[in-house]
């Protein structure tokens, strides 16, 4: 016969094991929150069409573990790697201790990415970004239901890129359905799927850093990509290179520091990509491959001023 009585020893017992969970609980919660950093990581398309086999090398130098591989003609960092072919890419990235972290394909757009996603898993990538289809600058209830219409045409995608385990970044592209504040809050609010997020580009909002830090909370944990860059003067035509670089972090007037407040606020754990874009495309931003890593460093140290101020 069992005896189901509760005796001392074991009531002791309890109480003791109880007591150490209490205190594990209360120790963890004294424990200070962990240290808030930016993960970088590098835009091969800022050294215009050099090979990957010069790039690499700049990976660490500019405090990046990764890159993004940008096929944005006429940049041809993504067509080099099919030259290569996946061995030798494999290669290139283990001997000079890389991940392949991304990369960005505006010109496969978000439902054309089927290839992309294997490409991506099969380099243990975990993302890709691209634009919006459907009609632009549309406001109030025309804009969420676009939007919605957006998300249930892109829930096969969604379910693909899932099942790699590869999260789809719509970016705030001018000329798609989701440019502007509202149309990104309503991709938070109207899809729940954690593989459909949103790359988070300061250079095509209004360069306003209260509202991009208030929009950035917003979004919370569906951002899932920031490219540290902004509008400064422009990219439509060619200019001096010192007014060019105004599209770089620290360079123009758009000040991050809030900017940044609000992505350690929302705990922000993704990719930070500084970018600007070079005029014409296809260019390095600077003249030799040193330059522009010595570039991406200027924008990097300005950041991190900016992080330990915010």
């Amino acid at each position: 016969m069992n005896d189901a009585r509760l005796t001392r020893r074991t009531f002791c017992g309890l109480c003791a094991a109880g007591t150490a969970a209490i205190h594990c609980r209360e120790a963890r919660a004294a424990q200070p929150a962990p240290h808030f950093a930016l993960r970088y990581t590098l835009a091969c398309s800022l050294f215009g069409c050099t090979k990957l086999e010069e790039i690499l090398p700049e990976v660490r130098k500019v405090g990046a573990g990764g890159i993004d591989l940008l096929r944005s003609y006429p940049d041809d960092q993504r067509e080099q790697v099919g030259a290569l072919g996946p061995k030798r890419f494999a290669e290139l990235l283990r001997q000079h201790n890389v991940r392949l972290d991304m990369t960005t394909r505006f010109d496969l757009g978000p439902f054309g990415l089927h290839m992309e996603l294997g490409f991506l898993a099969d380099f243990g990538a975990k993302l890709v970004v691209t634009g919006s289809a459907g009609p632009r600058d549309l406001t109030g209830l025309e804009c969420k239901k676009a939007v919605r219409q957006f998300i249930e045409r892109m829930k096969p995608s969604v379910a693909e890129a899932e099942s790699h385990g590869v999260t789809i970044a719509i970016e705030n592209h001018p000329l798609s359905l989701l440019s502007t504040p509202d149309s990104l809050r309503y991709l938070v609010e109207l899809s729940k799927s954690p593989y459909l997020g949103i790359a988070f580009a300061p250079s095509r909002l209004p360069q306003d850093e209260k509202l991009q830090g208030a929009l950035i909370e917003d979004l919370g944990p569906r951002l899932v990509h920031f490219s540290a860059g902004q509008y400064g003067r422009g990219w439509a035509q060619r200019l001096p290179k010192a007014q060019e670089l105004e599209q770089m972090p620290g360079r123009g007037n758009l000040n991050f520091r809030l900017i940044l407040g609000s992505l350690r606020k929302v705990g922000y754990a993704g990719a930070v990509e500084i970018f600007m874009h070079p005029v014409p495309g296809g260019d390095p931003i600077m003249e030799t491959t040193s330059q522009v890593t010595e570039e991406i460093n200027h924008a990097r140290y300005y950041l991190e001023q900016c992080l330990g101020s915010a």
